[in-house]
């Protein structure tokens, strides 16, 4: 009597399988198999082809791009485990995810937890059918790692706010449609002034000027306000509880950075050992030929299959509790150590020609390489450093305390 749930559950989701098998060869375009050119945070509109809108707006429509959000709100409305089946499924043949951003990442599932239902109307749907690009207002010039010293104030002028300040490191900012954004309320406390607040980016007295990185591109943005008049509507939740929405917020995109897509991007790409055998050989026996790197390579594996597996395991966890908890500081710097290991490893092995900025004797592979491994300078730095991660695992997970 007892096994007969499990075997119903079983029944369940090879039905769903099914499903979601059909449907998928029903709508995923074969001309984007293997193509994974989902928009994040850090890179600019694409010129989508005919078959990317159909597939965006398949999945959208489907609420798949967001499996596990409430169908109520455009979500696919799909527990842990069809989730699970949906992604192996769409893994079998090629596909991916067209639906992502910071609005997936870190608004939107925030907005679930402490958004009014008109708010959740309002702009969780948009974000389930990628209608909408979000952008981040933290960091200040003098507010980065000690973010609730910002400054920026929104002012009350009765049905509305009156926004005036400055943020930096807005990444995405000049493409963004709002803005997500913590502000100042009350000047006389420190964590407690501070509010969640959704701005319209093409709001008059919104300007944003990009910021040029060493690797070339210009993803991050100094965003300034003057002026700009925010409906009192566009606040989350109550004045004053910008904090804690706001680090609840880092935990869902702390989990999102090294988790799921995020941790496949990070090691995207060709294989070590096969990058190896092509810039530096492989001995008689098929190996990398030189033992040194072969074993930095294997020890870099051994980690990076580790962490992937810990990452599964986390995120089960994550789900059939309340969401990600101060863990996701440990898995964001377990993983930005890995991405810029594996980073070194390319360029050591691809010598000069992983250090090539432009040329005829550069191939494309190696160009990127180059940008490729100055980007990953950032990964210990955005999302929260290494060091304000260390602070949170310490007092929060290891229960260490200040001594004054």
């Amino acid at each position: 009597m007892a096994s007969a749930p499990a075997i119903d559950g079983a029944a369940a989701l090879d039905e769903f399988r099914s499903e979601a098998r059909a449907w998928l060869a029903a709508n995923f375009p074969a001309s984007l198999k293997g193509k994974d050119n989902s928009l994040s945070a850090l890179e600019g509109p694409h010129d989508p082809t005919d078959d990317d809108r159909a597939w965006t707006q398949a999945m959208g429509a489907k609420g798949w791009g967001v499996p596990t959000w409430p169908a109520a709100y455009g979500g696919g409305g799909l527990d842990r485990h069809q989730a699970r089946v949906l992604q192996e499924e769409m893994g079998r043949i090629g596909a991916w995810n067209p639906i992502g951003g910071m609005g997936v990442m870190m608004f939107g599932p925030t907005l679930l937890e402490y958004g009014s239902e008109e708010q959740k109307l309002q702009h969780i749907p948009a974000i389930a059918k990628s209608e909408v690009r979000w952008c981040q207002g933290y960091s200040e010039p003098g507010a980065g790692s000690d973010l609730a010293s910002l400054q920026t104030f929104a002012e009350d002028m009765g049905d509305h706010y009156l926004v005036n300040g400055q943020k930096t490191w807005t990444s995405g900012g000049q493409w963004a449609d709002k803005c997500f954004a913590l502000v100042r309320t009350d000047k006389s406390q420190k964590h407690g002034g501070i509010s969640f607040l959704l701005i319209d980016m093409t709001s008059p007295g919104v300007e944003v000027k990009p910021i040029r990185m060493i690797s070339g591109q210009s993803p991050f943005c100094e965003t300034f306000f003057t002026n700009v008049k925010v409906p009192k509507g566009n606040l989350v939740g109550r004045e004053g509880q910008g904090w804690e929405i706001g680090t609840r917020l880092l935990q869902h995109e702390r989990n999102s950075l090294s988790g799921g897509s995020g941790a496949s991007r990070m090691f995207a790409g060709k294989p070590l050992s096969q990058l190896a055998k092509e810039y530096r050989g492989a001995n008689d026996d098929g190996a990398v030929a030189d033992t040194d790197l072969r074993m930095r390579i294997v020890r870099h594996e051994m980690d990076q299959r580790a962490f992937m597996l810990t990452l599964r395991r986390a995120a089960m966890e994550a789900k059939s509790n309340q969401g990600p908890s101060a863990a996701t500081s440990i898995m964001k710097n377990v993983g930005a150590r890995l991405t810029q290991d594996r980073a070194e490893l390319s360029v050591e092995i691809m010598g000069m020609a992983g250090l090539g900025w432009e040329g005829a004797g550069f191939s494309e592979a190696e160009l990127t390489q180059t940008r490729t491994w100055l980007w990953g300078k950032a990964v210990s730095i955005y999302g929260g450093s290494t060091e304000i991660q260390n602070n949170v695992i310490a007092k929060r997970i290891l229960g260490m305390l200040d001594h004054q």
